[in-house]
């Protein structure tokens, strides 16, 4: 006699919700995971089966997610799900396709999730090599020409460098890198009014030293432009400092949302202190994307893995699809929008379109 499985169907989460990951990041992909998850079960789950998201803290930690992503597969979920960190998602990216459970990445750019090809993992961020060199673009078209990095230590801002240079180098652009924990802010004032940089953009980490610069740069040199491509004041409280605002930045998002897009924002805001972030949208998204990954293809993990080119879902952000690109190892949506914004100083809670892709 066949019995009917009413099981919960069991859905990896990964999030930075501690120091020093980005915690608040971390809480603006969760409310969207979890808002996804209860909006499944609110119309009867997959096939009468509830979803279950079993949450675990990565805190910016490579080895914690690697070891996070081996108790997951044990535990038995069906997919992974989550994010944020590059350099994070690149180890649970590595340890998935290692312990064959897909993977859907969130919210990490680094074109390098995984060093191979795999057909364990896809992903619903743009690589940073695209949407950096949207960034770049709108920086030759706003004039900017001479541009300083204050860079940190990471593959992520080295990679972030290098896409810069190569993008602006190829148009005549001039980009120096200046060692942001090596240099006091004074002293990198200085060096931005030597090389007659009109922009210093800030591939560091929040809040130190990120808030320092931008008081001290503020302060000497208000002619020059501050950018975050790595996206700071979306989620930061940049914007409350004295010329916090006005910074531009990379955000996910459409210039406008559909209507789908908009009741999820409406129920996000109820979940969030503050507006909700592209980040939370890519978490409701996620969801989405596994929903109906399991409802069409069930909760084998193979069949899982290999449904990833067969999926469209209508996601908050426009229709999601994967496909294979080149330089890329996962499987990736081609493409998300992007847009570069910033928050309008006169009013820092509402943000500015300065450039779309």
């Amino acid at each position: 006699m066949n019995t009917i499985d009413w099981s919960p169907i069991r859905i990896g989460a990964l999030a930075p919700l501690t120091p020093p990951g980005w915690v608040q990041a971390g809480r603006h992909l969760l409310a969207g995971l979890e808002l996804g998850i209860d909006e499944i079960n609110a119309t009867g789950g997959i096939a009468g089966r509830p979803l279950e998201l079993v949450v675990r803290d990565t805190a910016a930690d490579p080895r914690k997610a690697a070891a996070v992503v081996e108790e997951l597969a044990d535990l038995g979920v069906a997919a992974l799900a989550g994010e944020y960190h590059s350099v994070v998602a690149r180890a649970a990216a590595t340890s998935a396709d290692a312990f064959r459970l897909p993977f859907l990445c969130s919210s990490a750019v680094l074109d390098t999730l995984t060093e191979q090809p795999t057909q364990w993992v896809a992903r619903l961020a743009p690589p940073q090599s695209r949407g950096w060199q949207v960034y770049a673009d709108f920086l030759l078209a706003a004039g900017h020409s001479r541009i300083v990095l204050a860079l940190d230590q990471s593959v992520y801002w080295a990679s972030g460098a290098r896409i810069l240079r190569d993008s602006l180098g190829r148009h005549g652009g001039t980009v120096i890198e200046l060692d942001a924990r090596g240099l006091t802010p004074l002293a990198l004032c200085d060096e931005l009014a030597s090389h007659r940089a009109t922009a210093l953009l800030l591939l560091v980490g929040y809040p130190q030293p990120a808030v320092s610069l931008v008081r001290t740069v503020r302060q000497r040199l208000p002619e020059v432009m501050i950018g975050a491509p790595a996206g700071q004041p979306e989620l930061a409280d940049l914007a409350t400092l004295p010329g916090g605002a006005g910074i531009p930045f990379l955000r996910y998002l459409p210039e406008h949302l559909s209507t789908l897009g908009m009741r999820v924002e409406t129920d996000l805001r109820r979940r969030l202190p503050e507006t909700p972030s592209f980040v939370a949208f890519e978490g409701y998204d996620t969801i989405a994307v596994l929903a109906e990954i399991l409802r069409s293809h069930g909760t084998d993990r193979d069949r899982i893995a290999e449904a990833w080119p067969d999926v469209t879902v209508e996601g908050t952000r426009g229709p999601i699809r994967f496909s294979r690109t080149q330089g890329i190892s996962v499987w990736q949506w081609t493409w998300p929008p992007i847009q570069v914004a910033d928050r309008d100083p006169a009013e820092p809670d509402r943000f500015r379109v300065l450039h779309t892709d």
